[in-house]
C-alpha cells in the first residue's frame, strides 16, 4: 500500500488530509507533538477502516522530526507522499507589523516553517529519488503571496517557504518525484475571529489529492 506522512497533524486539515488519502488506500503516518491528540486521531481512523499510526515529535526539533518520519518509513515500507502543515503551532505566536519586525521575530517562523520542511523532506527525499516516484506537499497561508500587514513578521517565514517548494519543484522536473505548494485564504473551521473568512477543512482536503495526481501542477491557492 502506498503511504502518506503528515507533518503537524491536528484533528482540522491533518485529519481531513488523512482521510482523503486513507480512504484511497494509503496508509496514514501521523507526526506531531501530542501523544494524546495523535492517538486520538489515530483511533478514529481507525474506527473509519483507514490504516494509521503516530510517530511524536515536535516540529521544532529537528533531529526528533527526521527520526520520527524515518520511523514511519520503516514501519511502513517507505513514505510516498510527505505533507507538511504545522499550522497549529501558530495559534499563541506573537504577531509583527513589517516595520516593527526585529530579526528574532521571524527566526521562530522560519525555524517552524521552513526549517522544519527542510528537515522533513531530507528524510523521505532520498529514497523518492531513488524509486523515482514521489510527492512533497507544503500547507501555508495565503499571506505566501500576497501579505498582510499585521503578519509581516509571520508571513515573511511563509514566503520564504513558498520560494523554496517553488524552486524545490524546478530542481525536480524529470525526476519523478513532485513538489507542491497549498495557500489557503481562509480560516480553517468554525471558530475563527469574527469577520475573517472560514472554511472547513473538508473542503480544502481535496486541493491536496489533486495536486498528488496532476503532476505537472505546483500550487494551489484556496480562498472564499
Amino acid at each position: 500500500m502506498p503511504s502518506i506522512a503528515i507533518v503537524g497533524a491536528g484533528p482540522g486539515m491533518g485529519l481531513a488530509i488523512a482521510r482523503t488519502f486513507g480512504s484511497r488506500g494509503f496508509d496514514v503516518a501521523l507526526v506531531a507533538r501530542n501523544p494524546d491528540k495523535l492517538a486520538d486521531l489515530t483511533g478514529r481512523l481507525d474506527a473509519e477502516g483507514m490504516s494509521a499510526a503516530a510517530f511524536p515529535a515536535d516540529v521544532l526539533d529537528h533531529e526528533a522530526l527526521t527520526r520520527a518520519v524515518e520511523d514511519a518509513a520503516t514501519r511502513f515500507g517507505g513514505i510516498d507522499v510527505l505533507e507538511y502543515s504545522p499550522a497549529g503551532s501558530l495559534a499563541s505566536a506573537p504577531l509583527t507589523a513589517p516595520s516593527a519586525t526585529a530579526p528574532s521575530d521571524v527566526r521562530w517562523a522560519m525555524d517552524l516553517l521552513l526549517h522544519g520542511a527542510i528537515a522533513a523532506t531530507r528524510a523521505v527525499l532520498p529514497a523518492m529519488r531513488e524509486a523515482g516516484a514521489g510527492t512533497l506537499l507544503y500547507t501555508n497561508g495565503a499571506g505566501s503571496i500576497d501579505p498582510v500587514p499585521m503578519l509581516g513578521n509571520l508571513n515573511a517565514a511563509q514566503a520564504a517557504l513558498r520560494n523554496w517548494v517553488l524552486g524545490l519543484h524546478k530542481e525536480l522536473a524529470g525526476t519523478g518525484v513532485k513538489a507542491a505548494h497549498v495557500a489557503i485564504g481562509a480560516w480553517v473551521g468554525p471558530d475563527g475571529p469574527p469577520g475573517v473568512p472560514a472554511a472547513p477543512a473538508e473542503d480544502i482536503a481535496p486541493l491536496y489529492w489533486d495536486l498528488h495526481t496532476r503532476r505537472d501542477d505546483v500550487e494551489r491557492v484556496f480562498t472564499v
